[in-house]
């Protein structure tokens, strides 16, 4: 973006998602961040300048480049403080599964940031995509254990299918939420999302026998 266009509307701060720590009580950094989560996630990452953020951080520019150096920095950091955190809800939840509720608060602050980045097919979403993997396959480890048959492939490429079956809910979210009638983003968006994908996961859809006789009709393996 060249000097002569102004930067696009700064996203609103204030409050700050739920479960997030109030924005005024953050150190300099924490408020980059966040400002960057924000900016990221509603104008992408080509749009989002340095000096938007920073001005919706309450820092300078020069502040901004001492604590991250780049843009390109900043989103790693973003990117990672993001699987930093998908790791510890998912270990608490591992821990106290009546906590779901609370873990999925704590999660929806990322939703829309995950969603950008998956869309804009940035390199750096790699890691989270990654880090959305494993704590899937420490799911399906648990459930395997109560399984009466061998999985037909291996856990990770399990994990990996239902990874990106939740990532196309963040994908198509716009879609999503013209079917649900409400946003999906919103407090009556995030119960009905919650409570239908507790009801899918918690129910079979197709039974063993079914599956039996669908996979029987593949093709061989080559060789």
């Amino acid at each position: 973006m060249t000097a002569s266009q102004p930067d696009p509307p700064a996203p609103a701060m204030s409050p700050l998602d739920e479960g997030a720590v109030a924005f005024s009580d953050l150190t300099a950094r924490a408020r980059i961040r966040e400002a960057a989560l924000r900016h990221f996630a509603e104008q992408g990452y080509e749009r989002a300048t340095i000096r938007g953020i920073a001005r919706t951080a309450g820092v300078s520019p020069g502040l901004l480049r001492h604590h991250f150096g780049s843009k390109e920095e900043l989103r790693r950091g973003c990117d990672e403080y993001v699987s930093e955190q998908l790791r510890r809800i998912n270990a608490q939840l591992l821990d106290d599964l009546g906590d779901t509720a609370r873990g999925q608060r704590a999660a929806k602050r990322f939703r829309r940031y995950i969603a950008r980045a998956l869309a804009d097919g940035s390199a750096t979403a790699r890691p989270i995509f990654e880090e959305m993997v494993t704590a899937t396959e420490l799911w399906l480890a648990r459930a395997d254990q109560a399984r009466p048959d061998p999985p037909a492939v291996e856990r990770r490429i399990r994990a990996a299918l239902v990874t990106a079956m939740g990532a196309g809910i963040l994908l198509l979210h716009d879609q999503l939420s013209l079917a649900m009638g409400t946003d999906m983003f919103g407090p009556e968006g995030d119960r009905l999302l919650t409570l239908g994908l507790l009801d899918i996961y918690s129910h079979t859809i197709i039974d063993a026998e079914t599956a039996s006789a669908a996979a029987a009709g593949l093709d061989p393996p080559p060789g």
